[in-house]
């Protein structure tokens, strides 16, 4: 894409790709999820990006508390080998319904591979769904993203997934 310094410098038909491109990053993200592809999340993050779920109540006060906080790829590596090899749960599947981001602002930045980062905002709702029985509101809420583009296409360097669910039924096992 063309050089630039801000989302505004775009015109019509760069910004229509931009978009493009982020949706379908959200679109993979959340169907290797759904697919229980847990070995292929760490892969739509930068190695030095950080994923966070947080809840509102304590993003709104300014409080640090979050349920889960990853500060590299290589933890969200050993998340998943937890995920997937130690944790005994009973099984369940996720559904996640998301809307189009919406992309808030895009500034260059010489110190993040591709130039620039990317910020957007995707409000989401996941089901869960747990064999035998009816599907059940698990967390809703809305994914705080920086974005940074490399030579395999857009990365996260933040996740921050804030929630507005109060109450977590059982426990949080799978990113959301």
């Amino acid at each position: 894409m063309n050089a630039f310094t801000t989302w505004d410098d775009l015109d019509s038909t760069q910004r229509m790709r931009w978009r493009d491109e982020l949706l379908q990053l959200q679109l993979r993200y959340v169907d290797a999820l759904d697919s229980a592809r847990f070995d292929e999340w760490p892969d739509f993050f930068m190695p030095n990006a950080r994923y966070t779920v947080q809840s509102r109540e304590n993003f709104d006060r300014g409080l640090p508390l979050a349920l889960m906080d990853l500060e590299s790829q290589g933890m969200m590596r050993d998340r998943v080998y937890g995920v997937t090899q130690t944790i005994f749960h009973a099984p369940y599947y996720m559904r996640h319904l998301c809307n189009s981001p919406l992309i808030v602002d895009m500034k260059s930045n010489d110190q993040v591979e591709g130039g620039f980062v990317l910020s957007a905002l995707t409000h989401y709702a996941v089901y869960r769904t747990k064999p035998g029985q009816s599907s059940e509101i698990y967390n809703v809420g809305c994914y705080h993203d920086d974005v940074v583009q490399t030579a395999n296409g857009l990365r996260f360097i933040k996740k921050l997934c804030l929630y507005d669910t109060e109450l977590i039924l059982n426990s949080l096992i799978y990113p959301i």
